[in-house]
């Protein structure tokens, strides 16, 4: 299949308009444009005017995870518009762009995670280099695979502080947490996705209200916009942060369920008497209801519940485990973690592809943060020491992973809890394949190369 030449730095579209799905697969359309006023969107024939999310505006400066001098106001010099379309909507159309609708029956998803170019103190990556920043690539040809849907994993946003002068990498990126930033790092590289299918878009700690929580709640948050979900004012962040569990059917009895905890301490067990434990409690009592609703439930959360991740301290490599402050309070209320009805879960944060799954009763865990952010380099063990668990009682029975690599993953339908797996390089290659059923999953390959791709 032949590919057009893409570049690191797409240009800004002259509108951006997508479909997101929301609770009950409710389809959410967003356009955002330089006009000052909203586009009438036409349904299944019919026009209907859009409503006003959120006007353009200059956000004063708030504080953030950067200090003031490495931060500045969000300047949001776009409109952004929405609309809901009716379920069974067969055809949508904006500006003469036509809307992915979603099918009834989802079979074949592409899972993308952590797609920002890193511009952060001094970690800099090479935004304007198509092989160090390769996200527009990775857009590009998961749209190719034709997918019914897109999930990513969250963060979509890393562009936070400016590119220093020694470093022609990423000369003229723009950065801070308005719209040219968000444009250069998510809405213009991953435009081919945007048009080809419907989106489920799971918040990402870079998208927490401190960060780039801005312009996730003016263009991709699925609940209503308003003071107590703007970020604007940093007296409101906890309630801007807490987010509601919602689930989108795939049909034929399978589900995503979406949750929003990326706020939580991966190193830090918490007290689930703690008042700050109230949402994460809330959210496992809402996916275990949620996922009695269906025959088999993915979970969607930005940070891996049980997911190793790698660390080195001289010379010594040492393997982390999943989410601390999520496992200890979901042990209050289930010694196993995570609901029975959860088959299984997929996250991002780490910059690699993972694939884990137990011989004790916990559901699969896949990572898949390796789409276009600064990768991680420190290499996963080909098999897991036996003293390796990613959270207490867990017990991995298959491990697989993919270090120092981008690219993307597919999942496709075999039966409601069957689901073939693969992960994709840039260059089309297929690198590994997994299968799934049930709660269980295997891959073809332990461990990918990337020395061996090259």
């Amino acid at each position: 299949m032949l590919l057009l030449a893409v570049v690191a730095r797409a240009a800004e579209p002259e509108f951006t308009s997508f479909v997101a799905l929301g609770a009950k697969g409710v389809p959410l359309v967003r356009v955002i444009t330089r006009a000052a006023t909203c586009p009438a969107i036409v349904v299944d024939g019919q026009s209907k005017p859009m409503t006003l999310r959120a006007p353009a505006e200059t956000v004063p400066l708030r504080s953030t995870l950067s200090t003031p001098d490495k931060s500045k106001p969000s300047v949001f010099d776009v409109t952004t518009c929405e609309a809901t379309l009716p379920i069974g909507t067969a055809r949508a159309s904006v500006l003469g762009r036509s809307l992915p609708v979603p099918k009834q029956r989802i079979d074949r998803i592409v899972v993308i995670g952590d797609t920002g170019c890193r511009l952060k103190g001094k970690d800099i990556q090479a935004c304007n280099d198509p092989a160090a920043y390769p996200f527009a690539k990775t857009a590009l040809q998961a749209a190719a695979w034709k997918p019914d849907l897109v999930l990513h994993v969250g963060d979509y946003h890393y562009r936070e502080n400016a590119c220093p002068a020694s470093t022609p990498g990423c000369e003229g990126s723009p950065w801070g947490y308005g719209w040219d930033a968000w444009s250069a790092d998510f809405f213009g590289p991953g435009a081919p996705l945007l048009k080809v299918a419907p989106m489920v878009m799971v918040r990402g700690n870079h998208e927490n209200c401190f960060r780039a929580g801005q312009g996730w709640m003016r263009f991709m948050d699925p609940n209503p916009y308003g003071k107590d979900r703007d970020c604007n004012d940093p007296a409101r962040d906890r309630a801007g942060d807490d987010s509601p569990v919602f689930a989108v059917p795939l049909g034929g009895g399978a589900q995503i369920a979406i949750m929003d905890l990326a706020f939580a301490d991966e190193a830090r067990p918490m007290d689930p008497k703690d008042p700050a434990a109230a949402p994460i409690l809330a959210a496992y009592r809402a996916i275990d209801r949620l996922s009695r609703q269906a025959s088999f439930t993915f979970l969607a959360t930005h940070k891996p519940i049980l997911g190793f991740s790698a660390t080195e301290k001289k010379g010594e490599r040492y393997l982390r485990p999943g989410n601390a402050t999520m496992q200890s309070v979901f042990a209050s209320l289930d010694p196993n973690i995570l609901p029975s009805k959860i088959d299984v879960v997929l996250s991002g944060h780490y910059h690699v592809w993972e694939q884990v799954s137990f011989a004790s009763n916990h559901p699969s865990q896949f990572v898949a943060g390796f789409s276009g952010t600064q990768e991680d380099i420190v290499p996963m063990p080909e098999t897991l020491p036996a003293d390796a668990f990613p959270a207490p009682g867990a017990k991995p029975r298959h491990f697989s992973s993919w270090v120092d690599g981008f690219g993307y993953m597919t999942m496709e339908r075999r039966d409601t809890s069957h689901w073939d797996v693969k992960v994709w390089a840039l260059d089309g290659r297929v690198v590994n394949t997994c299968k799934i059923a049930g709660r269980q999953s295997v891959c073809e390959k332990p461990q990918v190369r990337s020395e061996a791709l090259r």
